[in-house]
């Protein structure tokens, strides 16, 4: 053996240097995990939109119904799109676009609920066959709201779309027995 050292090559040292040096293994984890945590902060996110969206189309469907429930839209004579634009829109305004989003459907039923028939609305997604029968006094009456909500975080694996074009058909329904009012024969 020499009593001189032998000389280190300065890859040999920088590759001392980079296994002594931990200051930066918090950053090279954090870009290992972030990916997977901001994809999983991201569906939560939207699955809570969605839920949250979901529930104001009940709420606004609730109150467009007690609308027809009591008469006050029959009187007034609201025909579809008077019925959209003047009942159902001002309860929905914050969430959704009405004007091009919110479909309605409203159909009466005279002979007991037994004899409601609800139709699927995803197999014909473009809504041209929903009606507004609001009915008279002692009628069955069923309200439903529509959306199409889009979807963000479908590109990350998480896919919650039923239409196509990343987008979850939103929908909410009211079932109800139309009270007397004085308005129908």
């Amino acid at each position: 053996m020499s009593p001189f050292p032998r000389p280190r090559t300065a890859a040999i040292r920088a590759a001392d240097r980079f296994r002594g040096n931990n200051r930066g293994s918090a950053a090279v984890e954090f870009a290992l995990i972030a990916p997977l945590f901001f994809a999983l902060l991201f569906a939560i996110i939207e699955t809570g939109l969605i839920f949250f969206a979901s529930q104001s189309l009940e709420t606004a469907v609730q109150d467009s119904a007690r609308m027809i429930l009591t008469g006050q839209a029959q009187i007034a004579k609201f025909d579809k799109q008077g019925f959209k634009q003047n009942v159902v829109c001002p309860n929905v305004s914050v969430l959704f676009d009405c004007a091009n989003g919110v479909f309605v459907d409203v159909q009466r039923y005279s002979s007991g609920f037994g004899s409601v028939v609800i139709s699927d609305p995803v197999t014909s997604a473009d809504f041209r066959n929903t009606k507004y029968e609001p009915g008279c006094e002692g009628d069955i009456v069923v309200v439903r709201l529509f959306y199409r909500w889009p979807l963000f975080v479908t590109g990350l694996g998480y896919n919650l779309a039923n239409l196509g074009g990343n987008e979850r058909l939103l929908s909410a329904t009211a079932a109800f027995k139309n009270e007397p009012y004085g308005g129908c024969p």
